[in-house]
């Protein structure tokens, strides 16, 4: 597992700090390019939701395609415009005094979660030096996923206001709606959603100017329905052709772009053989613990198909920081290289510094040249600096 020969990547993974995120600007120049298709063929504009993917090295290239962010609060908005520019939209559950005042610095577009929020800042917003475009995410109770803690339409969301708590007069002054319930879906599961929102909400759609459908669109997923996502929006625009479309997907834009490069610290018995790695799931995939899944290594299978199977283990104190059991070919030794796919989204924009646990690297492998540039080492002043 230790050269590239072994991972068959084009790069040399030991030109990598251990451990550490690796973005394939090929791979995620491919992400954009098929977005950017359907931005043409649909009307839409897509924006690159910062919650999942925030590597602002990346961004030059990410606007050569898309037309701005979506932050959830003060410091992605502000990182959004100072570093992507573009249009930057702004949702959060609540905002407070003090950090609507920042946003207003940045977003301009701003979807508030209730009615009240509406009214505590609509003269705060009247009284801003720019103009920020409003609106209200709403909640079309349809649940098209399987992972409840990732369905926003499930019973007792605090996510997005229900049509039966919505009037006429709530909507005063919005120009938009805004909803969000898919995870990791295809356009099929948007078809429905978007069904259940006109059926909801589709009396308020006349006097507004924009509709965003959030995100948890997996697009650049092989297996996903591009052609029917296009119709679709193409579909909603001719019902409503006063409207713009909002995409916002994170997730879609480094799908698959990505990976995690660590390397093998001990092997231990207990039941069978347990490697300790050099990274963590608690700190540095949390999905893997969250979700759950089990992240696939390049040249590793299920436990049993291949020769040698090791349960790979973190190295915090947590006990259950486990990533799972995997097959291999030949014995692991101590200092291999193992490469984790699709550890580009939702893993650099989580970790944490637990156990005092220095965050991955990060680095690209440039398109042309396939070598690899380290843009960011990690060391104890990051971890101090999250303390007091």
């Amino acid at each position: 597992m230790a050269d590239a020969r072994d991972t068959g990547l084009d790069f040399d993974v030991q030109a990598c700090p251990s451990p550490a995120y690796v973005v394939d600007d090929a791979l995620l120049r491919r992400n954009l390019e098929l977005l950017a298709d359907v931005q043409a063929r649909s009307g839409t504009r897509i924006l690159l939701a910062l919650k999942g993917f925030a590597m602002w090295d990346c961004f030059p290239m990410i606007r050569e395609y898309l037309v701005g962010t979506t932050a959830s609060g003060q410091d992605e908005a502000r990182l959004g415009a100072e570093t992507f520019g573009g249009e930057v939209h702004c949702y959060s559950p609540a905002f407070t005094e003090e950090e609507m005042q920042v946003v207003l610095r940045y977003a301009d577009h701003l979807s508030f979660n209730s009615p009240s929020q509406w009214r505590r800042f609509r003269e705060t917003i009247a009284g801003a030096p720019r103009r920020v475009s409003c609106g209200m995410r709403v909640n079309p109770e349809h649940s098209t996923g399987s992972v409840p803690l990732y369905d926003p339409c499930a019973p007792g969301s605090r996510l997005g206001t229900r049509a039966a708590n919505l009037a006429p007069a709530d909507l005063e002054g919005l120009e938009g709606l805004h909803f969000h319930t898919l995870c990791e879906q295809n356009s099929d599961a948007l078809e429905e959603t978007l069904a259940a929102f006109e059926a909801r909400f589709g009396e308020h759609l006349e006097g507004m100017k924009w509709v965003n459908f959030g995100g948890g669109h997996h697009i650049t997923r092989e297996d996903y329905d591009v052609e029917r996502l296009v119709r679709v929006i193409q579909d909603f625009k001719a019902r409503h052709p006063h409207l713009m479309v909002y995409l916002e997907p994170g997730e879609a834009i480094a799908l698959n772009t990505g990976y995690l490069v660590c390397s093998v610290l001990d092997i231990v018995e207990n039941d069978g053989p347990i490697a300790i790695l050099d990274t963590s799931a608690t700190a540095h995939m949390p999905d893997v613990l969250e979700m759950p899944y089990r992240p696939q290594i390049i040249g590793a299978g299920e436990p049993g198909e291949k020769a040698h199977t090791y349960r790979l283990g973190g190295l915090t104190c947590l006990a259950g920081d486990v990533i799972g059991d995997y097959a291999f070919d030949r014995p692991l030794e101590i200092g291999d290289r193992l490469v984790f796919t699709d550890m580009a989204h939702y893993t650099m924009v989580k970790t944490t510094t637990f156990n005092g646990m220095r965050l991955p690297s990060i680095c690209r492998v440039d398109e042309a040249s396939r070598a690899v540039h380290t843009v960011r080492t990690f060391g104890y002043v990051d971890y101090m600096q999250r303390l007091s």
